[in-house]
């Protein structure tokens, strides 16, 4: 039986009917599952649309760019460079617990085409991974302010060849340049993906339009 990773849960309209669907939505380096968990009523879903939010918490782990603090995070990161060095091992291991939680969705009777995963910055890069090589279809794929660590390791899914994908970025984001989600939507597109690419005069953040902008975006994949 696997160790789930403690996370915060948000029903959307669970009395309509039983959730038949689902969004894993990882946080950023040094946050929490808490750091998304106002936005949910913030994002107009469909009111016939019953959808469970799992946001689940990043391990504790010693984080090399931060002076080896130990913080939550995804994985560590070893430079601060465009290349942005990683630890690949870990980012293995952080989706590999986040696939465990696509299963215990399965489990529960969301099926794997009605499942979105998303994540914002460090959170992203895993998201990225999980999606893109994940061997059953998916309801879709959303970035937020983050970057494609793992291109060069990543094993990708032919099944989901035509993911929606959703990236976003701050045009003013000093943490992660939004030349890396530039970098990510060509990639992507090159390869013959099917993507959605917004920015915002933000920095290392969300804001309303985005947010309602997602909202109308998840109605969309998850209809």
């Amino acid at each position: 039986m696997s160790n789930y990773l403690d996370a915060v849960i948000v029903e959307h309209n669970p009395s309509q009917k039983q959730i038949d669907r689902a969004v894993i939505w990882l946080h950023g380096l040094g946050a929490s599952g808490h750091d998304f968990e106002p936005v949910v009523p913030q994002l107009g879903l469909a009111n016939d649309m019953a959808v469970r939010f799992v946001f689940p918490h990043a391990p504790n782990i010693p984080v090399t760019i931060n002076g080896g603090m130990v913080m939550p995070a995804w994985y560590d990161i070893l430079e601060m460079s465009l290349e942005r060095k990683v630890d690949i091992a870990q980012i293995e291991r952080s989706a590999q617990q986040i696939r465990d939680l696509i299963q215990r969705e399965i489990e529960r009777g969301v099926e794997p085409k009605n499942i979105v995963i998303a994540g914002f910055s460090q959170g992203g890069a895993v998201a990225y991974h999980v999606a893109l090589g994940y061997p059953q279809r998916l309801a879709g794929l959303m970035t937020l302010s983050t970057y494609l660590a793992t291109n060069d390791s990543l094993s990708y899914s032919d099944i989901n060849k035509d993911l929606p994908i959703l990236i976003e970025h701050g045009t003013h984001d000093p943490v992660v340049p939004v030349v890396l989600g530039q970098q990510a939507q060509q990639l992507l597109t090159d390869k013959g993906y099917e993507v959605e690419y917004n920015t915002y005069p933000m920095a290392h953040q969300v804001c309303m339009p985005q947010i309602q902008n997602i909202g109308k975006w998840l109605n969309k994949v998850l209809d």
